[in-house]
């Protein structure tokens, strides 16, 4: 018996802070983008670089989780798999929209750099306090 695999494994940045709502059974569901970016050289030496979204949907206790503590700009690590959506528009149009719903996600990078962007911390006095924390 032959077996099907769908699994992705992201590592990016994320572009806006989760949103999370509930179904109406209550279960919750958070949502939110995640910019994965690559480098190359072309053959004639040229330095490119692209920046792929992808459109993360995460369920349940994870939902969340993410929700809780992930903020625009942090570094994150997804695994999941991938769905795709298909609608109608009211004017019916065709729509389809490929996500990734995950089921693991690991916070990554320093836990400054994501506060950096909601605030700005002064190192000289951050230094300050961890000093007068220890007096010896």
């Amino acid at each position: 018996m032959s077996r099907g695999l769908n699994k992705v494994q992201i590592i990016g940045y994320l572009g806006k802070d989760p949103e999370m709502r509930y179904t109406p059974s209550g279960k919750p569901v958070t949502t939110f983008t995640v910019a994965v970016s690559r480098s190359w050289n072309s053959a004639d030496g040229e330095r490119h670089n692209e920046t792929e979204w992808f459109n993360v949907v995460v369920w349940g206790n994870l939902a969340e989780i993410c929700k809780q503590y992930l903020v625009k700009g942090q570094q994150v690590y997804i695994e999941g798999r991938l769905q795709t959506r298909r609608w109608e528009g009211k004017e019916g149009q065709k729509h389809t929209s490929v996500e990734i719903v995950a089921n693991e996600m690991m916070m990554l990078g320093d836990r400054r750099d994501a506060n950096d962007n909601h605030q700005e911390v002064d190192s000289t006095s951050a230094e300050n306090v961890a000093e007068d924390e220890f007096p010896f």
